[in-house]
């Protein structure tokens, strides 16, 4: 394995548990633009996606009324129920462990980038990554853009950073940005060992601090 010493982390069952305020929304979109409900298997398969694919996997949307449904999600979701969030245990004694051994860190996510922001500087990860970036409210930057924007920003080569994350999503941003990739089993999306093995991997945490341990050996 390559020296690390950059990590870019994902956001959404990485960094925080976002779930509660995320179905949340999804529902209170779901009601107002008259759709059906959906199970928490379905409502669990937004958490990590573009937002209005999403709603276009699950719904059947044209991408204009994916586009109206992602805009009442999101007021919604401003309005407060974004900060229902929570940090997963372990994640600060991380954050701290990397520092001490001097990886400087960044955050990578595909939520909108306002929103990424307002989250990270609430519980304090700021404090810890920099730079910190999401999408572009149109959606045109991708996983991988957003990762190799991070690395420019810090100086860092594609092999000698890392992108932490949790989902296929990630896994095929970090294999398109031509960088390690090291899955986490205690998000969203990877359950087990076997789920990341499709994908080039340098690693697997079932949590935090194993993180540290698969960097640092």
């Amino acid at each position: 394995m390559p020296t690390i010493k950059y990590v870019i982390f994902d956001l959404d069952g990485t960094l925080l548990d976002t779930s509660e305020g995320i179905l949340e929304s999804i529902a209170a979109a779901a009601e107002k633009m008259g759709l059906p409900p959906l199970t928490k298997r379905q409502r669990m398969s937004f958490l990590g996606p573009p937002l209005p694919q999403s709603f276009v996997t699950n719904y059947g949307c044209s991408a204009e009324e994916a586009q109206r449904a992602a805009a009442v999600f999101r007021a919604h979701y401003q309005a407060g129920a974004m900060l229902k969030a929570k940090p997963y245990r372990g994640i600060f004694a991380l954050c701290r462990r990397l520092k001490e051994n001097g990886i400087r860190m960044a955050v990578a996510t595909y939520k909108r980038e306002d929103y990424a922001l307002t989250l990270l500087r609430h519980f304090g990860f700021d404090r810890y990554c920099d730079p910190m970036h999401g999408a572009d409210p149109e959606n045109r930057l991708k996983k991988e853009d957003i990762v190799r924007l991070c690395q420019k920003e810090m100086g860092a080569d594609a092999e000698n950073s890392v992108l932490v994350g949790d989902t296929a999503h990630d896994a095929r941003g970090a294999v398109l940005a031509g960088t390690p990739f090291l899955a986490v089993t205690y998000g969203f999306g990877f359950r087990t060992e076997a789920d990341a093995a499709e994908f080039p991997h340098i690693g697997t945490a079932a949590k935090p601090s194993q993180i540290a341990d698969i960097l640092l050996q």
